[in-house]
């Protein structure tokens, strides 16, 4: 089943009739349902679900069985706040009810409550909301099924281990081991985690205390993206069944060990910070494993709870999840991406950008490598012989091209509007060889000037949109001020201000006089040499002097 299909979940509200047999003769509405009398814990393959949160949906409750075997039917009581939950045996049912009894369930930061039903099974008629409703649960086990085999759950080890291996596939801003954690504790206690970098990917290592939990984890997030359009999870069982972790840094980390050294210069970490990371974190991330809109990947969203500050986590990552006050530009590439709502579009999407109404007259491939440039890695530009106010621009995937759209269309370059679109095109053609057409196609695939080449680099987090203020850094020391005033002015352009960093005069901040002067500029000046082998490296800025 694809992603695509979670959309079936967010539309499946049934408030259609549901028959119930032994005993439900009478309950064929579920208005007129009253639930459960409290029944003593007779075993039964149906249990009642009670205090759900008011606007649970139907993938969230279902997602509570899953762990546990074949969920095979479902009847929602929305306005009791309870639901009935059918499972394909009784041992299903009784594992799961037993689980939940020494954990509780927590759905949205509600707590929630299980028991075995007086019904021995649900019955569905044939109405809308109850096809849509059967054609949700087929959907979610055609998933379970298709990843594992869950028809003997003994307490959830078998051959399962509680260490997931997690890779993360897209990586267009940088996922930190503390998000990592706020994501994974959403379905137990973290004990462990390690990161680190193998075959130019970004993986980890996450231990919980069982294999149940971890199991549970696995179904619900394997596939999700953390951010929209990007940082995608893909989930395994690791072969190891522990963790060996000997220092706790932004690498790795023992939650059961606050007292472990760094292993490096880094301050230690603080054990109160520590704990309190390891033990509240649960609910600060709500992952709502199926409710994605319109069969775009759901987003986690990040609602900061009481007080909670998340150590280690810097405010820009999350900043586009919709946490009040952080800073609103740092997640740009994940803002950015969701903004446009095309969240389906990864590696394989449209790479390749339309650009119109260019200045024929000043623009080069070179001068929209460096542009687009800021937004991801420039593979080949074309700029159309017969139509020289026209260029393809072919990024490195299709999470940068929708990157690159919606920072710069609608900007003006050299007194031009620029109009940016998706091509039909998936690629950009070199010329045939013998065929020279006056250089307006270059191929940039081996650039040495790529920001983002490296997995993890922290050009990701420096995305901003453009801006009058420029970033400067690598300016080499006997550079000062004015020197890179004259340099700025001798394009024709404004200086309006200008600061170096107090902590590092390698970084300065440049303001010009509009947006468009600070764009022609990054062009003009980006890899600039500075002399003693310095190239200056231009971006845009979010603050201001």
């Amino acid at each position: 089943m694809q992603r695509g299909s979670d959309e079936l979940f967010s539309s499946c509200i049934s408030n259609g009739p549901y028959i119930m047999s032994s005993g439900a003769a009478n309950g064929n509405d579920s208005k007129k349902f009253k639930g459960d009398i409290r029944s003593p814990g007779i075993p039964s393959r149906v249990i009642h679900v009670r205090k759900l949160p008011n606007d649970i949906n139907e993938s969230e409750v279902i997602s509570l069985g899953l762990p546990f075997g074949k969920v095979t039917n479902l009847l929602m009581l929305k306005g009791k706040n309870q639901a009935f939950l059918e499972m394909n045996t009784e041992e299903s049912a009784q594992t799961m009810v037993s689980y939940y009894s020494s954990v509780t369930p927590v759905i949205r930061n509600h707590p929630v409550f299980m028991q075995y039903s007086n019904h021995k099974e649900l019955k569905t008629d044939n109405s809308p909301n109850q096809v849509r409703a059967q054609a949700a649960l087929q959907a979610v086990n055609a998933v379970q099924t298709g990843s594992m085999s869950l028809s003997s759950v003994d307490g959830g080890s078998g051959t399962q281990s509680p260490v997931l291996r997690v890779i993360v596939e897209n990586l267009f801003y940088p996922v930190t081991l503390d998000v990592l954690h706020q994501i994974f504790s959403k379905f137990g206690t973290v004990l462990k985690i390690i990161t680190f970098t193998k075959n130019n990917q970004f993986q980890a290592l996450v231990q919980y205390a069982d294999a149940m939990t971890a199991q549970h984890a696995k179904l619900s997030l394997d596939g999700q993206n953390i951010y929209n359009a990007c940082c995608t999870l893909r989930i395994s069982f690791s072969k190891l069944t522990s963790l060996n972790v000997k220092y706790n840094n932004d690498k790795s980390r023992d939650y059961t060990r606050p007292d472990l050294p760094t292993g490096d210069s880094q301050p230690s970490l603080d054990p109160q910070a520590m704990a309190a990371t390891a033990f509240t974190a649960p609910g600060i991330i709500s992952a709502n494993p199926y409710a994605g809109a319109h069969g775009f990947p759901p987003t986690f969203a990040i609602q900061q709870a009481a007080g909670l500050s998340l150590p280690g986590v810097p405010a820009g990552a999350l900043a586009s999840l919709g946490v009040p006050g952080a800073a609103a530009a740092a997640a740009a590439a994940a803002a950015a991406a969701g903004r446009l709502g095309l969240s389906g579009l990864g590696a394989g999407g449209h790479s390749v950008l339309l650009v119109s109404n260019l200045n024929p007259e000043s623009v080069t491939p070179q001068c929209l490598f460096i542009l687009f440039g800021v937004y991801g890695d420039v593979m080949r530009v074309k700029i159309l012989f017969n139509k020289k106010e026209n260029a393809l621009v072919q990024m490195a995937d299709g999470t940068q091209a929708q990157l690159a759209m919606s920072h710069l269309n609608g900007q003006k370059l050299h007194g031009r509007v620029l109009r940016i679109t998706l091509s039909k095109h998936t690629t950009v053609q070199l010329p045939r060889e013998g065929h020279e057409d006056q250089g307006l196609t270059k191929d940039y695939s081996s650039s040495p000037l790529h920001r983002f080449k490296k997995p993890g680099s922290k050009n990701y987090s420096n995305i901003f949109p453009p801006s009058s203020t420029l970033h400067l850094s690598n300016i080499p020391p006997s550079v000062g001020e004015d020197d890179l005033k004259e340099l700025f002015r001798s394009s024709g352009a404004t200086v309006k201000g200008f600061k170096f960093f107090q902590k590092d005069h390698k970084m300065a901040l440049i303001q010009m006089s509009s947006v468009e002067e600070a764009i022609e500029s990054l062009i003009e000046f980006h890899n600039h040499n500075l002399g003693e082998n310095h190239h200056l490296r231009v971006s845009f800025s979010k603050s201001t002097i």
